[in-house]
């Protein structure tokens, strides 16, 4: 058997248990106020394969179904609603990632593939530099352009530019993958009403507190532990993406290069963007640690682990060379930051941060299908 038939085995295993699922759930409808997906499910009486695909993507993990079934294990039919809708939206990382291919690299060792990776490029860099000019990499650089000294300006944009190209253009394949799946029009990506519902659930991460109560990441106690922790990474991530966008408009358009002053807008978003993805990042990866293992989908944790890792090491690296940038110490520490970035580009479609993509697809999809219901009962 190869292994795309193994795959696909593994697939079919895997929508046939999400639907044994839906299928109870549907029947009893006990836990219909708990999260977004059990609406979305009363409206189907069959389940085709892309339908159980978006509700796993629409499912926020908040866990409170398992501990409130009267299905769940030691029951007979062991209903156990997170850990097959986790599952089974691992695989549709896989099953929608472009190209497939790249999907597999990072499938078992996603934590090892990224440290790789970064490692690689930092080796790269810090061989470029070495062959240009053996003793600027270990003189302290100061003023505008510093960074450039150390790195060509060309080099960097070019490495960078490429790389999150790439990773835009594979995201937007994915997501393309996913959309097509639902077999709902494209024209529907931009209707008004659900555009701005599917955003606001987006950015205030609505259903990540379950129905208001929080999650019971830990035990059957409901937290907002986990939400409050996926803003402080969520708002990181967007703030260090700010900062490096004013960055490029100081750059190419005001023609003032790095670095930047401790009080310019760059360094203030990149400072506070990095330090909640430190505080998000590490109280996630401890929340994994600890979570009730019953409801957990445990095999998959390895590529929690791997992004959360990635963004982590991204942040603190970064913030260590804004605290040493004036130092000897600035040209290793660009190489090896820079490496971490260039590694979070490539991995990024490949890893868990397309859940973000994918599940921002779900919540379009189900504020779709609520206006539809919506008109449909007032024509009637």
């Amino acid at each position: 058997m190869s292994l795309i038939d193994v795959i696909d085995l593994q697939s079919a295993q895997l929508h046939d248990e999400a639907r044994r699922a839906m299928e109870v759930c549907n029947a009893c409808r006990y836990c219909e106020g708990f999260c977004a997906v059990f609406p979305a499910m009363e409206l189907r009486r069959d389940f085709t394969n892309g339908d159980l695909d978006y509700l796993a993507n629409l499912c926020h993990n908040c866990q409170g179904c398992f501990h409130s079934c009267q299905y769940a294990p030691p029951h007979p039919f062991g209903i156990n609603v997170p850990k097959a809708l986790a599952e089974l939206r691992y695989q549709t990382y896989r099953d929608y990632a472009w190209p497939p291919s790249m999907a597999r690299v990072f499938d078992r060792n996603g934590t090892l593939v990224c440290l790789l990776a970064a490692l690689s490029v930092a080796v790269l860099v810090t061989c470029i530099v070495l062959l240009r000019d053996p003793g600027i990499l270990f003189q302290p650089q100061t003023g505008p352009g510093a960074f450039y000294r150390i790195m060509p300006w060309g080099l960097l944009s070019a490495l960078a530019g490429a790389s999150f190209v790439y990773s835009l253009v594979a995201l937007g394949m994915g997501f393309r993958n996913f959309w097509r799946a639902s077999e709902r029009p494209t024209s529907d990506l931009t209707r008004p009403r659900p555009l701005m519902q599917a955003l606001h659930d987006v950015f205030t991460l609505k259903y990540l507190g379950g129905n208001g109560r929080g999650c019971n990441d830990l035990s059957d106690n409901f937290t907002m532990l986990r939400r409050r922790l996926h803003h402080a990474m969520f708002y990181g991530f967007l703030l260090c993406f700010a900062s490096t966008s004013v960055a490029t408009l100081y750059d190419h358009f005001w023609n003032w290069p790095a670095p930047y002053p401790l009080l310019s807008a760059p360094v203030l978003l990149g400072l506070v963007g990095g330090l909640g993805l430190i505080v998000g990042c590490s109280g996630l990866i401890w929340v994994k640690v600890q979570t009730d293992p019953a409801p957990s989908a445990r095999a998959l944790l390895g590529a929690d682990y791997a992004l959360l890792t990635l963004l982590l090491l991204s942040s603190v690296t970064g913030l260590v060379l804004l605290t040493l940038r004036e130092t000897s110490a600035m040209g290793l520490l660009l190489a090896v930051h820079f490496g971490f970035i260039l590694a979070l580009f490539l991995a990024l479609p490949y890893s868990k941060f397309v859940h973000g993509i994918y599940r921002s697809g779900a919540l379009l999809r189900y504020a779709l299908e609520r206006e539809d219901e919506h008109a449909s009962h007032a024509s009637n």
